[in-house]
């Protein structure tokens, strides 16, 4: 995994006019006047930063950037990271190929098999420390369909029952990668990834270490079982945690657009990729800004 610099911002020269257009009354929200074909000054750095703090999901509309474009916007937010498993773009090893289901190439076996296994999650989790956001840009896109759903799990945590936050204080939960892409890989490649990428125990309940808010921090694609627990007691509270994510009023929906860029705060959401689109095919590229371990 190539370990990138810290691109540093141009000199502010003026205030910018950077605009955050709300996409629902939750989350998200729309940004005008910044072009990521250009360098930005740390002015606007600061309010694309803000911006992603205040609505958890950014979306830059009709931005056909570069991949060195691509690069340089996620380094202004820290160092990058690869993947283990899902495909890179040549000669960038820091750009994930996003293909369907994590880089599984839809056909007329898989896209049954990958429809039904798609689920809500937040990226990385096997890992110590998680990514602070992901940066996806859309390369080709359905005729219709294909849409992603994202949910903010502060606001979700905030409706939990006082009974049920209290059952989950100071708890942790195991978080695998085996659990997502165990069945995809060869016993030898799940073999390297056990050894390389063992289970990591995360807090059930995660303080945002920019805002401080709580946000749930479990999910389906990676959480395997609450720590300490009897393993029917983990399991009925695991599912019940999860199910929370799938109400429609903590989401938003990104309808794509040529040349769209979204950047979420995968420190306090959620999403969804839509699998609604075969046999047409969807292609995106990710670059992915390395977080901090949760506390």
């Amino acid at each position: 995994m190539t370990v990138a610099t810290l691109e540093r911002p141009a000199a502010a020269s003026k205030a910018p006019d950077v605009r955050a257009v709300p996409l629902g009354p939750v989350l998200g929200a729309e940004i005008e006047g910044v072009d990521l074909t250009q360098p930005l000054d740390a002015a606007a750095v600061a309010a694309v930063r803000a911006a992603l703090l205040k609505h958890k999901v950014i979306v830059f509309r009709d931005q056909d950037i570069s991949h060195d474009d691509h690069l340089r916007f996620g380094r202004y937010f820290g160092d990058l990271e690869g993947h283990p498993v899902t495909a890179t773009v040549p000669g960038y090893s820091e750009i994930l190929h996003i293909e369907a289901a994590d880089g599984m190439k839809l056909n007329e076996r898989i896209a049954p098999i990958v429809r039904a296994a798609n689920k809500w999650h937040t990226d990385v989790t096997f890992r110590p420390a998680p990514s602070l956001g992901g940066i996806l840009r859309m390369r080709k896109m359905p005729s219709a369909g294909g849409d992603t759903l994202f949910a903010d799990m502060a606001a979700v945590y905030r409706d939990l029952p006082d009974d049920l936050k209290a059952r989950i204080a100071g708890l942790s939960a195991e978080h695998d990668i085996l659990q997502s892409f165990g069945y995809r890989v060869d016993e030898a490649k799940r073999q390297a990834l056990r050894a390389e990428y063992p289970p990591q125990a995360h807090p059930v309940v995660r303080t945002h270490p920019e805002t401080g808010e709580k946000t749930l921090f479990v999910n389906h694609v990676f959480t395997t079982k609450i720590i300490g627990l009897p393993e029917a007691d983990s399991t009925e509270l695991l599912a019940q945690l999860i199910e929370r994510v799938k109400a429609p009023e903590y989401q938003v929906r990104l309808r794509w657009t040529p040349n769209a860029i979204v950047f979420w705060d995968n420190r306090s959401t959620q999403h969804y990729a839509v699998l609604d689109y075969w046999p047409e095919e969807r292609v995106v590229e990710r670059v992915t800004v390395v977080g901090d371990r949760p506390f």
